[in-house]
């Protein structure tokens, strides 16, 4: 019950995040992108209506079960899902155009953020796009901010844990200075509450 609220609730709620990723990362026909951490395939499926080739990982198996079941469920043909990790991607080098990951980053751990990050760029192309979505830092103080506190406190001592070593540390600009890469294009969303950030995989 919960996978079928989280995926006919909240992707809606997310579909203005989707459409601006997909701007933002200017993908065409062809292009072969991920999305790490899919959860329910959401955004793996806006970037099929793109054309591109897209696949999908999540560590957590019953939401890959429910990205599945989404797929057949609209009729998405070309999409695929896998059952990994983000910081050990089962893809070769150089593989994809374009790699995001949504909301993950925040509830990793500091040195698991970076070898995630590491990874993407790995199996991105030099020169391919990166995005990254997560929470504004500092949050604004708005209800959507506060909103966002309580959830993140209620969902565990070590998720909250991370989400405020997230905050400490400096969010997605520190994570991405940390990592050698310049942001190229950003919006913010939610009230100012979620950041997008593009950039070009340095390697």
């Amino acid at each position: 019950m919960l996978l079928f609220n989280y995926s006919t609730v909240v992707d809606p709620i997310f579909k203005d995040v989707r459409i601006c990723v997909i701007e933002l990362s200017g993908i065409k026909a062809g292009d072969k992108v991920l999305d790490v951490g899919c959860g329910t395939g959401d955004q793996v499926f806006h970037y099929e209506q793109k054309g591109a080739i897209a696949t999908g990982i999540d560590q957590n198996p019953n939401m890959i079960e429910l990205a599945e079941r989404n797929r057949k469920r609209q009729g998405f043909k070309h999409s695929t899902f896998r059952i990994a990790s983000a910081t050990e991607l089962p893809f070769p080098d150089v593989y994809f155009d374009c790699a995001s990951i949504s909301l993950g980053l925040h509830e990793m751990e500091r040195d698991e953020r970076n070898r995630a990050v590491s990874e993407m760029k790995r199996v991105v192309k030099k020169k391919g796009t990166l995005i990254f979505i997560d929470f504004q830092v500092p949050l604004p103080r708005n209800s959507i901010a506060y909103l966002i506190m309580v959830v993140e406190f209620i969902a565990g001592r070590d998720n909250h844990k991370c989400f405020r070593d997230y905050l400490a540390l400096g969010g997605l600009k520190q994570i991405l200075k940390e990592n050698r890469l310049t942001p190229q294009k950003e919006a913010l969303l939610k009230r100012g509450n979620l950041q997008v950030i593009k950039v070009k995989n340095s390697l």
